[in-house]
């Protein structure tokens, strides 16, 4: 692709991202616009009240999940800050909610039980960000540079080793030169 077609396709991505971002508030308060009956005949296909008391509620619940979840999906992708992968957090609590919302049964308990599973995200995904500062921080705050340090290190071993074989040489120059 020339360099013209990845401007024009890197216009239009963000340019719907944009228009995104912009309906999102629309998005998230559609179930106003919903009739409070069983089911919504939008005529190619109906949407039930899923187990809720009526489709409205149901929008309300699933839009409340939705549109979050969407707009920490573009920060996530769009971020150039260090900690991004932090955005992993919230999106796994929405997603597991989401899911919950899709499968809902009447009889449990809307966004109760997820926090047991972001658990799980969140001690796997903690560690790995604190790493990333970890080497940042050593990096740019206290100047160390871990690859700079191996390179010396790699440097120090092989002046050691030459140091040894100098001191072998010297040791076999001193025994040449007492059978002399």
């Amino acid at each position: 692709m020339n360099e013209r077609g990845k401007i024009n396709t890197k216009l239009i991505t963000e340019g719907l991202i944009a228009l995104l971002i912009t309906f999102s508030p629309i998005f998230f308060y559609l179930y106003k616009y919903v009739p409070d009956s069983d089911k919504l005949d939008l005529g190619l296909f109906v949407i039930t009240a899923n187990g809720f008391i009526n489709v409205g509620d149901y929008f309300y619940y699933l839009f409340g999940k939705i549109v979050p979840l969407i707009l920490l999906i573009i920060w996530f992708v769009t971020s150039k800050n260090w900690w991004y992968h932090v955005i992993l957090i919230p999106i796994a609590m929405y997603s597991f909610q989401l899911f919950t919302v899709i499968n809902y049964d009447s009889n449990i308990k809307l966004d109760e039980k997820e926090i047991l599973y972001i658990a799980g995200v969140t001690m796997f995904i903690t560690p790995v960000v604190y790493f990333i500062r970890l080497k940042l921080v050593d990096k740019y705050v206290h100047g160390i540079d871990l690859e700079a340090m191996d390179q010396e290190l790699k440097i120090l071993k092989e002046k050691e080793a030459l140091k040894k074989e100098w001191e072998k040489l010297e040791q076999q120059k001193a025994a040449l030169l007492k059978k002399m």
